[in-house]
């Protein structure tokens, strides 16, 4: 009988959905904010120090007819993770149905000013692994409570292209990044049975979010140049494809890495 009702909750429309992004106030995740408001989901903005970004955006939500929650938490804090959690069942009355692990651990994509594989120290990894793999275990676990009461969960974790194309020095997140698609896919292999599906969503540079800014213009147009669609991935479409994961089109999904980087890499 549980089997029968994770796979009927496993086709929850967005619209039906409690969708928390983490770092989800500004640049990616307010372009993953605003795109699944658009599709009708009531959306935890989580935010650590964005306190301005977050609150300017749920009012820019709520403007547009839309239902957002900012909350603060500092996902590396396994405590503060499963307050927000807490909080968000207590203020809708429900408890989150996706996760979506965006944040970023502070990091400028500059490869210029990156250390290089002779200078760099484990101090940088290890900043990277408890962000981005630390981070979404703290808010995995922090979900489950909710992903059994409904019988179905789903985690969207971002990733990178820079597995495959390792084309700047950006050792210590691309590390960090690579050991969340194991995570992703152990996860999904466990907790399957729960009705809940882990995949990853990787991008390569987007033009242009906060952490991309410092990109020189003529990055963008070389990347540009090597797609075979001859175009950079905005913020927008890489939000739009993360969406999929989410929706009743992916419910037979889990375990994957979508890449979307108008082609640049081929997975």
């Amino acid at each position: 009988m549980a089997n029968a009702h994770a796979h009927s909750t496993s086709a929850l429309p967005i619209s039906d959905q409690i969708v928390l992004i983490t770092g989800g106030a500004r640049g990616l995740g307010a372009a993953l904010t605003k795109t699944f408001v658009a599709e009708g989901a009531s959306v935890v903005i989580n935010y650590r120090t964005s306190e301005d970004a977050a609150g300017e955006l749920v009012k820019s939500v709520q403007g547009q007819g839309g239902r957002a929650l900012a909350v603060q938490a500092d996902i590396t804090d396994f405590r503060a993770v499963l307050a927000m959690f807490k909080y968000v069942q207590e203020e809708w009355n429900a408890p989150v149905s996706t996760v979506v692990n965006n944040a970023l651990v502070d990091f400028s994509f500059n490869g210029d000013e990156r250390p290089h594989a002779d200078e760099i120290d484990y101090e940088h990894f290890d900043a990277q692994f408890r962000g981005s793999v630390g981070g979404a275990v703290n808010t995995i676990q922090s979900a489950l409570p909710g992903f059994r009461e409904l019988g179905s969960g789903r985690v969207i974790n971002i990733g990178t292209n820079l597995f495959q194309n390792p084309v700047v020095p950006y050792h210590d997140y691309t590390a960090s990044k690579a050991a969340l698609l194991s995570v992703t896919r152990t996860f999904a292999k466990d907790l399957g049975p729960l009705g809940v599906r882990v995949n990853m969503v990787s991008g390569g540079l987007l033009r242009t979010t906060d952490a991309s800014s410092a990109t020189p213009p003529e990055v963008f147009d070389g990347i540009a140049a090597s797609t075979p669609l001859g175009h950079v991935t905005t913020p927008e479409e890489f939000a739009a494809a993360a969406t999929f994961f989410a929706s009743p089109a992916s419910r037979a999904v889990t375990g994957q890495n979508l890449v979307v980087d108008n082609g640049l890499v081929f997975d």
